[in-house]
C-alpha cells in the first residue's frame, strides 16, 4: 500500500516524530487492606525528577528521564529508549483526596503506597 504524503514510513517497527512525545511507564496496581500499591517501571529516572499529583480518584506520576554520555567521542547508531518527559494517570475505584502517600524508588521501579481513609471497594 503506498504512503500518503503526510505519513512517515515505519522503520524497524516504529515511526518517530521530530517533536517530543510523552512516554507512559508500565504500571502494576495492587489493592491492599488499607489502600493501594502502584509500581511504575521508570528505569533511569532520578527520584527528584518525578512528581505525584492526586485529584479525585486519579493519581498522576510525571517526570523526566535524562540521557547521559557514556563515553567521549561516541555517536549514537540507534536509540530506542525515550529520554524526555513522561506521564501516567491511573483512575482507581475510590476517592484518593486525603490519602497518605509514600514514594520509594528501587532498582528502576517507583513504588507508590496510598493509604486511604475509609473503606475501599
Amino acid at each position: 500500500m503506498p504512503l500518503k504524503s503526510n505519513q512517515m514510513p515505519v522503520i524497524f517497527g516504529a515511526a518517530q516524530s521530530v517533536t517530543e512525545r510523552l512516554w507512559r511507564p508500565a504500571a502494576d496496581i495492587y489493592q491492599t487492606r488499607d489502600g493501594w500499591i502502584i509500581k511504575y517501571a521508570v528505569a533511569g529516572v532520578k527520584p527528584e525528577d518525578m512528581k505525584i499529583a492526586i485529584k479525585g480518584s486519579a493519581i498522576t506520576v510525571s517526570g523526566f528521564r535524562r540521557d547521559w554520555k557514556l563515553e567521549e567521542g561516541c555517536t549514537y547508531y540507534a536509540m530506542e529508549i525515550s529520554y524526555n518527559r513522561f506521564e501516567r494517570t491511573i483512575e482507581l475505584p475510590c476517592l484518593l483526596d486525603g490519602a497518605e502517600v509514600r514514594m520509594e524508588a528501587r532498582d528502576g521501579i517507583l513504588i507508590v503506597r496510598l493509604k486511604c481513609r475509609g473503606v475501599n471497594p
